[in-house]
């Protein structure tokens, strides 16, 4: 089993940068994809971002120049936390949307589906 809890979001004016974080707990977390996904009122829910075991990343075409995520490696034991974290830079105002973070059976690698997720963090661009 695993939690996931994010944090982080808020509001922001156009252009600014938020750091969002999902903090996990569970077993075998180093061995799981984990990911970034976000939902606008209204819209589907759509991925922004993935976190492979080994560390490669890969990023939504439409965000990829705004966004990093990365992961608290500080403590390597297998079954202790994790944070992972997504940065968005440069801010706009369709950004305003629900982000969740995801996380993947053991040892599946990212794409394959997403098994937790956590409840959102809202973020809000506006003036």
């Amino acid at each position: 089993q695993v939690q996931l809890v994010e944090s982080g979001g808020g509001s922001v004016s156009p252009g600014g940068t938020l750091r969002l974080s999902c903090a996990a707990s569970g077993y075998g977390l180093r061995r799981r994809c984990m990911g970034w996904f976000r939902q606008a009122a209204g819209k589907q829910r759509e991925w922004v971002a993935s976190l492979e075991p080994d560390g490669r990343t890969t990023y939504a075409d439409s965000m990829k120049d705004r966004v990093t995520i990365s992961r608290d490696n500080s403590n390597d034991v297998l079954n202790s936390p994790i944070v992972v974290y997504l940065e968005i830079n440069s801010l706009k105002p369709e950004d305003t949307a629900m982000y969740y973070c995801g996380c993947g059976a053991l040892d599946r690698r990212c794409g394959m589906g997403v098994d937790y997720w956590g409840k959102g963090t809202q973020v809000v661009v506006s003036e």
